[in-house]
């Protein structure tokens, strides 16, 4: 997801989501693509296949990605807009099926989707195109797109996506699905401190609202001693979680 990467991960923490309808909700939602042969006759029809590939490559693939890219543009531009005004089904519904916004035409994220689905700007796509029905209450399309989704080794954003995903099940009260895709966004990458001690926290507090103490305490300690510069464990609250659960040091 070369062209817009960093505009995309930088909306994904800014999505704003919806969950459980208990307190875990509110404090995920303050916390928010790409993802030798031996005889001769054999090497020669690779050689063959490699100038297939790469005639592929250069005259269908790439301007396909083009092309994407170019319709991709308006949409991604409202998505990012909403990100920070607010999902409103009209708005969203322009998004995803296409229409006039201000006397630009809008080419929908499904319409994407459905062409260039093998291409990068149909794979950040599918990523909003989930986000949005999210956000306008279908949870069951939300879950399909994002699982579609390919992060391909954007960290970040496959921790944002599994988090939707989890506020996707939680508010269909599948308890179990949304803390295990909590938890996945927990194990996507430890090293990166502040995504996924977010995800730990939003974890730790949805089991603690499901009543599922010994795994909040889990989690409330994974992220209180491998994430100690965290503010939520520097300012002594996550002590105070784990207190209340009558953990104590």
């Amino acid at each position: 997801m070369a062209t817009k990467k960093t505009t995309t991960e930088e909306t994904v923490g800014a999505t704003k989501t919806t969950a459980t309808g208990n307190s875990v909700v509110n404090e995920g939602r303050q916390i928010w693509i790409k993802y030798g042969k031996i005889m001769t006759i054999v090497g020669a029809v690779i050689v063959l296949g490699l100038a297939g590939w790469f005639g592929y490559e250069k005259f269908v693939q790439e301007p396909k990605e083009l092309k994407a890219n170019e319709l991709i543009f308006p949409a991604e531009n409202l998505f990012d807009q909403m990100t920070t005004t607010g999902f409103n089904k009209d708005s969203v519904n322009i998004a995803l099926n296409g229409g006039d916004l201000g006397g630009k035409t809008v080419t929908g994220l499904l319409k994407i989707i459905n062409n260039y689905g093998g291409t990068e700007a149909g794979n950040r796509a599918t990523y909003m195109a989930g986000a949005s029905y999210l956000n306008i209450g279908e949870y069951a399309k939300a879950i399909k797109f994002l699982k579609d989704f390919n992060a391909g080794g954007a960290d970040q954003v496959k921790i944002k996506a599994y988090e939707l995903i989890g506020h996707a099940y939680a508010e269909q009260k599948n308890t179990a699905e949304a803390l295990n895709y909590f938890k996945k966004a927990t194990e996507v990458n430890p090293k990166d401190e502040a995504f996924t001690a977010e995800a730990l926290l939003l974890a730790g507090k949805y089991a603690t609202a499901t009543n599922k103490p010994e795994e909040a305490k889990t989690l409330l300690n994974k992220l209180k001693n491998e994430y100690p510069a965290n503010q939520m464990v520097m300012s002594g609250e996550i002590d105070k979680l784990l207190a209340s659960m009558g953990e104590f040091e």
